[in-house]
């Protein structure tokens, strides 16, 4: 077996458990592969992906903070999206709902933790 000739002792049935199947696909094997790996050598699975995202999200939060007193305002929201050129006026949507939407403590504009949660539901 692959495995064993990597320095994983695990036995097929161990290993159906563990994958909940008798074959794999190539691009199935190479993230289990790399899993166990990470496991191995004693990583938390996920850890750096987890700091990748955090640190662009603040990158990202920076762009739209654009008086940088931390937090987005339905201007800086606007303001930002025209830039892009993501904004149509004919959309029907105002950047004041826009905020609405996440704002959960209700003070009309996002915060990095109101930010953080809106970008991570629209990417789930």
């Amino acid at each position: 077996m692959v495995l064993e000739k990597t320095g994983f002792k695990y036995s097929v049935e161990e290993l159906e458990c563990l994958v909940g199947k008798k074959r794999l696909e190539l691009s199935e094997f190479l993230v289990f592969y790399e899993c166990m790996v990470k496991q191995k050598n004693g990583e938390e699975e996920g850890g750096d992906e987890i700091e990748d995202v955090e640190r662009d999200l603040v990158k990202t939060f920076k762009v739209f903070d654009l008086d940088g007193d931390g937090f987005i305002t339905s201007q800086e929201l606007e303001c930002v999206l025209k830039r892009l050129g993501m904004w149509d006026e004919r959309c029907g949507k105002d950047s004041t709902s826009m905020i609405c939407s996440y704002d959960t403590n209700f003070d009309g504009k996002l915060d990095f933790q109101e930010f953080k949660d809106m970008m991570l539901l629209t990417n789930s």
